[in-house]
């Protein structure tokens, strides 16, 4: 079992920068593809950007790409999400998830652990 928690969310202004972390504890994430979605209210939920187990392959949705960077440092079993240039259009609350593959994938239905969650808010 893991157990993941989201941190690092806040309210910022459009063009300013966040960093978001997930934390993993329960066993390690190494093995593990993570991803960062996100929801907006009456969204659904859209994956952001993905790092396979080893962190050599990543993912970006168009919409971020120049703009967030997905990284991981598995010996503090976490990975982050550097979200730069921020826009009202980045409002949401994201979501961490860890696979069970370490290879890079991107749907939201081959993720099996979830992190509860961080309200990400950018104002004009």
């Amino acid at each position: 079992q893991v157990h993941l928690v989201d941190s690092g969310g806040g309210l910022v202004q459009a063009g300013g920068s966040l960093r978001l972390a997930c934390e993993g504890s329960g066993r390690t994430l190494s093995y593990s593809a993570m991803g960062w979605f996100r929801q907006a209210p009456g969204n659904k939920r859209d994956i952001v950007a993905a790092i396979s187990g080893t962190g050599f392959r990543t993912y970006y949705a168009d919409s971020v790409k120049g703009r967030f960077t997905v990284s991981r440092d598995n010996a503090k079993n976490t990975i982050y999400l550097q979200m730069n240039s921020l826009k009202p259009e980045d409002t949401a609350v994201y979501y961490c998830a860890a696979a069970s593959t370490g290879y890079l994938v991107i749907t939201e239905t081959q993720y099996n652990y979830w992190g509860q969650g961080t309200q990400v808010t950018v104002s004009s």
